[in-house]
């Protein structure tokens, strides 16, 4: 996927319908002069409405459209009959959209399955005729409920990308590389921070016509669950992968160090992100020999570990082996 074609992140202006009002309106017939009340219910206003689409795996069509507007309900009308409601409006989203509220930057919902519809601006109640304002002692109301405005406001879409691998790194850990190497994704690569800025998709190919999907993802730096870098942009994509792939470089000062500032800055921001299934990847491994290989062993995190090169093809096929396999364990 094209990085200038995924965009995560949408903030959009959605005003649901107005509400019709109520008919105050009296029974005429020829043989019934004076007949009872019997104003029907104005119509409801529009809703506007999130719709997942399994089809889909970006916002990028919602980039331009700033503002949406559903239709008014119609006013209710004699003989009990109720206006007609306003026209919904719908706003098709990839799965794992996370819907928030502007203002107060509240998690309103997210949607997880093709098909799902959630309200995120409610129209307008229609309001309620003068047949039911009739009592004994008032037989002949002459006044109705109006229609309730419509909401305006603006909500924000993001994205979190589905992926079964998530590679987590600072920048230059050689995630790109990897990618481009083990997928047919393109990403762009660089020898300098934050070369990816947005999340890229490849289809891994396994044994058997079998495959899985891994994602790079904008390297973290130290304070990213407090925003820095592009701190919560890279986060919130980790929460959906069911795997996450460490990747450390062979020249790293301390991989044990730096792999336990990826740990607390993912535990900062989500403690739940801990109970994922973790995997880790030494790069960069072609500069070292089996000595300085046994060497460093001792010093690694307590999970599975694979030294690998993207550039010389070393211990790719084994780290697809180990993906797999922990994808797929019970």
């Amino acid at each position: 996927m094209a990085s200038d074609n995924f965009v995560d992140y949408v903030k959009i202006n959605c005003a649901s319908g107005n509400g019709g009002g109520g008919s105050t309106h009296f029974r005429r017939e020829k043989y019934i002069p004076k007949g009872g009340p019997d104003g029907g219910d104005g119509g409801r206003g529009g809703h506007i409405i999130v719709r997942g689409n399994i089809q889909l795996w970006t916002l990028l069509h919602l980039k331009y459209k700033k503002h949406i507007k559903a239709g008014h309900g119609t006013h209710g009308s004699g003989n009990l009959k109720t206006g007609g409601q306003g026209q919904d409006e719908y706003i098709e989203v990839p799965l794992g959209t996370v819907a928030r509220d502007e203002e107060t930057g509240e998690v309103m919902f997210e949607i997880t399955k093709d098909g799902e519809e959630i309200i995120i601006q409610p129209g307008g109640r229609g309001g309620l005729g003068n047949t039911h304002f009739k009592s004994p002692t008032n037989q002949t109301p002459h006044y109705a409920q109006p229609g309730e405005s419509g909401l305006v406001g603006w909500k924000i879409l993001e994205l979190k990308v589905l992926a079964d691998v998530g590679l987590v790194g600072f920048p230059n850990a050689g995630k790109s590389t990897l990618l481009s190497v083990l997928s047919s994704a393109k990403p762009e690569i660089g020898n300098y921070p934050f070369t990816t800025l947005r999340p890229n998709l490849g289809i891994v190919k396994y044994r058997d016509y079998r495959s899985f999907i891994m994602a790079d993802i904008p390297g973290i730096i130290e304070g990213a669950h407090q925003g820095k870098g592009l701190g919560l942009r890279f986060l919130r994509h980790i929460e959906r992968n069911s795997l996450l792939l460490f990747m450390i470089p062979a020249d790293s000062e301390d991989i044990k160090k730096e792999y336990k500032v990826l740990l607390n800055e993912l535990k900062l921001y989500n403690p739940e992100l801990l109970h994922k299934e973790r995997i880790l990847a030494i790069t960069k491994s072609d500069m070292l020999d089996d000595v300085m290989i046994g060497q460093m062993k001792k010093a690694l995190p307590k999970i599975p570990c694979l030294f690998i090169s993207s550039l010389a093809q070393m211990g790719l096929v084994e780290l697809k082996d180990l993906i797999w396999e922990r994808l797929n364990h019970d």
